[in-house]
């Protein structure tokens, strides 16, 4: 588990900085399975629902020749829609949500992108290839009896019938960042049909800003909430395991053993999560693998934790909505270092000149990729914050 998540203040912070109206049309039931990752995955477009309007103005002219960078992004990334999803998408009135439109846009500017990837682990985990050889955090390996005695008690995988059915969902990453302050988007937040959280970051007293709903709030032993009552009634709790510790802490909540502080934990951690086993889920590890050594390209170290190779929550949340979600938004991501005196968090007086550098993370090579989605508009930056 790193040490931090997110660049570290002089007061440890517990985060990194890192709409959805109403859906239209039928419902159906997401498939899901394949013999790597089994998949919930976004829907596809129906054939008949794309119309040809090559003169759409906001289409993008597709060069003859097209360049990538060594991690296989596009390297020269336009602001407007490719012609094709311009085309694909051109029937859909502002505010409806568009099936699979952030899957489309990630492929056209990363090729290599494959949508299917579950959220969270589920009973068949020791089969999935791409996390079975590695150790946490980018994989599964040697915590197989853990992992089944936890999923042995939650016996739920994913998230909940009513949003697995719908033919659209639209995901909102809300990050830690002094930047959702006095921004009035708590009602737009709302909107979103899945709200994912990040570790202790409070709702109450903020919802003007940050909004009061939460689907699913992805966390760590040193990162959850400590105090029993600042839990959000109704959300999801979601472990991001980096280190075997984290499973061991898990399992302990799910059956309400005693947490021994004495596990290897770098600070306190929760002891005790005011959620049944149900409510509990463990994130596939594979978005922390893809988010470091696919798509910010950190060091790969042998697949093991080291200086600098760990992509903080936000990214990693981000990557597991792509896989995911139809659309996906961010608020509340990035630092603005030429604003020192700015809040580095809305929840608190902590000015963004307290900002360390990170052992874990490699902040600069997130903010490089993050940027590329905002520009590709695979992702909706609420708060303009990247």
């Amino acid at each position: 588990m790193p040490s931090r998540t997110g660049s570290s203040t002089k007061k440890r912070s517990e985060a990194s900085p890192g709409d959805n109206g109403p859906t239209r049309g039928g419902r159906r039931e997401r498939k899901s399975g394949i013999p790597a990752l089994p998949s919930s995955a976004p829907s596809q477009i129906a054939a008949d629902s794309i119309q040809q309007d090559l003169n759409e103005p906001s289409v993008a002219r597709v060069p003859s020749i097209l360049k990538y960078d060594r991690l296989g992004f596009l390297l020269k990334l336009e602001t407007k829609l490719p012609v094709e999803l311009a085309t694909r998408y051109s029937n859909f009135s502002e505010g409806v949500c568009k099936p699979g439109y952030s899957s489309a846009l990630m492929n056209a500017i990363y090729p290599k992108f494959s949508k299917p990837a579950p959220m969270f682990l589920d009973d068949s985990f020791r089969k999935w290839a791409k996390i079975r050889e590695y150790v946490p955090p980018f994989g599964i390996k040697g915590q197989d009896n853990l992992i089944k005695g936890i999923l042995a008690a939650t016996k739920e995988y994913r998230l909940t019938p009513a949003l697995d059915s719908l033919n659209c969902r639209r995901c909102i990453i809300v990050g830690n960042g002094g930047v959702l302050a006095n921004k009035t988007l708590g009602s737009k937040i709302d909107e979103y049909e899945v709200v994912v959280r990040l570790n202790s970051a409070p709702v109450k007293g903020f919802e003007k800003d940050v909004g009061s709903k939460t689907t699913l709030r992805i966390t760590y032993p040193e990162g959850a909430i400590q105090k029993l009552e600042q839990y959000e009634k109704d959300s999801i709790f979601v472990l991001a395991g980096f280190k075997w510790q984290d499973f061991k802490w898990l399992k302990y909540i799910v059956y309400k053993e005693k947490v021994s502080a004495s596990d290897g934990f770098w600070k306190s951690v929760a002891t005790r999560v005011p959620r049944e086993p149900h409510e509990i889920r463990i994130l596939n590890p594979y978005f922390i693998q893809e988010a470091a050594f696919s798509f910010i390209g950190l060091p790969f170290n042998n697949g093991l934790m080291g200086r600098g190779n760990i992509p903080t929550l936000g990214s990693v949340a981000i990557t597991m909505a792509l896989h995911n979600c139809d659309e996906v938004a961010v608020a509340g991501f990035g630092y603005d270092m030429a604003l020192p005196n700015a809040p580095l968090h809305y929840y608190e007086t902590i000015k963004m000149a307290a900002i360390k550098e990170s052992w874990t993370h490699n902040i600069q090579k997130e903010k490089d990729f993050l940027k590329k989605l905002v520009k590709a508009r695979v992702i909706n930056d609420l708060t303009n914050g990247i």
